[in-house]
């Protein structure tokens, strides 16, 4: 399991004493910005004209200092030791039931924004192949600069625990940050019980294990979070966990916009935590993604 370097602590200890309270950045600083090298209006920020803001004013996350060693724009992951990640109600899918691209809120435990994260795919596959889908995740900081992509290649015979004993029959999640650099890979693991992943780095050796429930359903009757464990390489205790959180039955059986919690080590170096939110991503496509949580449960 990777840990942070002495400096790395050294500076982490200076940022720390800033001021984490409520604070906004400026408003021109977050409007209208795009994702760098990924032309789509679809990827700014979750600010401008065209957004209805909420009630209460969108709080974001003050930026710390650079840290040698971190990649750009994961220096948040230094002060956080667990993240909470909504997905947005698309109100066209619900109404129409043509299958949208995902957008999710990652917010710390003060509710400030951390990062925006949206996908990227065919629309072909989003209506054809549903969850199977092959995607790119792009994540933001709130300047709209791309910090993190992720990406699962389309695989037509994945997905099942049982046959993914192959990597042509596993699904994984490819994490780069900076962009064009990997840093990890989050990976299905064959299993006949209950869903099963590794936490792998950029050389594709496991550092962390991941376990889920014996039976992942949510419905009338399953109204209980569903909780993943992680834990490291010797298997022998838990570490943290990916939660994916009841949000009450009118919302689960009219919507596919789930909503997430993950919690892991603070000295858990951030290039591990980036991958766990790469895997959070990937069990919320492969077990709670389908409408009214019809999908098979895999």
């Amino acid at each position: 399991m990777y840990s942070m370097q002495p400096e790395q602590h050294e500076l982490l200890a200076k940022n720390q004493g800033h001021n984490v309270q409520e604070q906004m950045v400026q408003g021109q600083m977050v409007q209208g910005q795009m994702v760098h090298g990924y032309n789509n209006p679809q990827v700014m920020m979750p600010a401008g004209p065209g957004f209805q803001q909420p009630q209460q004013q969108m709080q974001f996350m003050p930026r710390p200092e650079g840290i040698p060693g971190v990649p750009p724009g994961l220096e948040y992951l230094t002060q956080i030791s667990q993240l909470l990640v909504h997905q947005q109600v698309e109100l066209l899918e619900i109404l129409s039931g043509w299958e949208g691209e995902n957008k999710y809120q990652i917010k710390n435990t003060l509710g400030q924004q951390v990062y925006f994260a949206a996908e990227e795919s065919g629309g072909c596959e989003r209506q054809c192949c549903g969850s199977s889908r092959g995607f790119i995740i792009h994540v933001t900081d709130n300047l709209g600069q791309e910090v993190l992509r992720m990406t699962r290649d389309f695989k037509c015979c994945a997905g099942w625990n049982c046959c993914a004993c192959s990597e042509c029959c596993a699904f994984e999640v490819r994490v780069e940050a900076p962009v064009g650099q990997v840093i990890g890979y989050a990976a299905q693991l064959q299993s006949c019980t209950r869903p099963r992943f590794s936490i792998m780095d950029s050389g594709h050796q496991e550092t962390l294990y991941v376990e889920g429930p014996l039976c992942v359903c949510q419905g009338i009757c399953c109204t209980w979070d569903q909780e993943f464990r992680i834990m490291p390489q010797d298997r022998n205790q838990e570490i943290g966990k990916i939660t994916k959180q009841w949000t009450g039955i009118v919302r689960e059986m009219t919507t596919d916009a789930d909503n997430f919690s993950i919690s892991f080590p603070m000295d858990l170096d951030v290039r591990m935590k980036a991958v766990l939110l790469g895997l959070l991503f990937l069990i919320d496509f492969m077990h709670f993604e389908q409408k009214q949580n019809k999908n098979n449960r895999r």
